[in-house]
């Protein structure tokens, strides 16, 4: 503790009754002891989310208010407040033709909303840049995370991955807080441009995530209706039903229409626990979600979601106005008895997930394996779902090790942390 804020103690003397006693710390020392130790106990963090995806591209600034559980007896910080400080424009993610994505575009994009949100790059503690979807296909995807996380703040993480989306999508959605608020099982799915992401919440607590191929954006075109954009996904869908995608064409209506209806029933699959059947399972991006019973609620978020709750009336030129009409439809087909609710963000879902849910403090021991090292930044920090019981499995933990990597998409050699 500095020792200005030490209590002098003063003079031994008797007192009346025979004695020996310390006066009062004075007022003032009191309470520079008490900030001191609120300062200790409260952590304030300005947040950066970045999310590069499939369609579009974005980012938010947040405050982040954590607080030292200290009435528990325990060192554990925890989020008590969440405040917005400012939201970009959205963008259409700039690819070009050899499966790149355009870098300068999207830097001038990024220094632009910096600019005009009045933050710089030395005011943030911490944040993630999420590549998602077909961002993350793209032969430079790696490198842009990187560059992004080095320009965006200090301790900013780049991350990437399916099941990691999900994640952010249920809590930046407000499915989660949904769910907890209502101790019910809601069934989260976040559908953007190129996939579509699934998250199980019970009581708060996220169960399983999966992820599959299908997004508003698979297809795109122009004002004459020619083809600008098939994503793989898409022209696998459409081969299996007999129809070749070809870019710069106009194709039939009704070879659209089928290709649709084939991708909003591949949602609807899973929505109801049902696997993926035919060339539906070429759709599948991870391991199946198991789904025992039917949830007391489903949420939507993502791009397509803004159609659903009737926040979005433009076209984009791609697919996602008909297969949010499709969607229904199918929800409607399969006489689907779950109630549908807002759970209060859409599009942006994501980027509120990685500005405001990607970050804790540690009031714990860390440990690093290799203090050379140090410092470290960008590091990914994977949670291990164990239970610490007296007897601890080395078999149960390093399976728990391998899933973890499995879920961020670990490359061997980058560094990770374990929690």
């Amino acid at each position: 503790m500095p020792s200005h804020l030490l209590a002098k103690p003063q003079q031994l003397h008797g007192d009346h009754e025979g004695g020996d006693h310390f006066h009062e710390m004075s007022p003032d020392a009191r309470g520079a002891m008490t900030a001191y130790i609120r300062k200790l106990d409260n952590v304030h963090l300005t947040t950066v989310g970045i999310d590069i995806g499939s369609s579009t591209s974005h980012l938010m600034f947040a405050k982040v208010h954590l607080r030292r559980k200290a009435q528990a007896l325990s060192s554990q910080f925890v989020v008590v407040k969440r405040e917005v400080l400012w939201r970009s424009p959205i963008c259409l993610t700039p690819f070009v033709d050899d499966n790149t994505i355009d870098v300068e575009r999207l830097r001038a994009f990024f220094d632009e909303a910096y600019r005009l949100s009045g933050i710089s790059p030395k005011d943030v503690d911490s944040g993630a840049v999420i590549l998602t979807g077909e961002a993350i296909k793209r032969s430079n995807a790696r490198a842009i995370a990187s560059l992004f996380a080095a320009d965006a703040g200090k301790f900013v993480c780049a991350s990437a991955g399916h099941h990691l989306e999900c994640s952010l999508a249920a809590n930046g959605s407000g499915a989660v807080e949904l769910s907890r608020r209502g101790g019910s099982t809601v069934l989260h799915v976040d559908i953007g441009g190129g996939t579509t992401k699934f998250a199980l919440i019970r009581a708060g607590e996220i169960l399983g995530t999966c992820a599959i191929a299908v997004g508003g954006r698979l297809i795109a075109m122009d004002t004459d209706g020619r083809l600008t954009r098939v994503d793989e996904s898409a022209l696998s869908m459409a081969r299996a039903q007999g129809v070749e995608l070809r870019l710069g064409e106009v194709p039939e209506a009704d070879a659209v229409a089928q290709l649709i209806r084939t991708l909003a029933d591949a949602v609807v699959c899973i929505v109801q626990g049902r696997p993926l059947q035919g060339a539906a399972q070429q759709l599948a991006l991870t391991e199946p979600l198991l789904v025992a019973g039917a949830p007391d609620a489903i949420t939507f978020s993502g791009g397509v979601s803004e159609y659903l709750y009737r926040r979005e009336e433009a076209v984009f030129g791609d697919i996602a106005l008909p297969l949010t009409q499709h969607l229904l439809q199918a929800f409607a087909d399969a006489s689907l008895q779950v109630p549908i609710l807002d759970p209060g963000q859409g599009i942006r879902a994501t980027v509120i997930g990685a500005s405001q849910f990607s970050v804790q403090v540690s009031g714990r021991t860390i440990h690093v394996s290799d203090e050379s090292a140090l410092p470290l930044h960008n590091v990914p920090v994977l949670v291990l779902n164990l239970d610490a019981g007296e007897e601890i499995s080395r078999a149960e933990v390093a399976a728990q090790v391998s899933d973890a990597l499995i879920r961020a998409h670990w490359l061997e050699g980058d560094p990770v942390a374990l929690a």
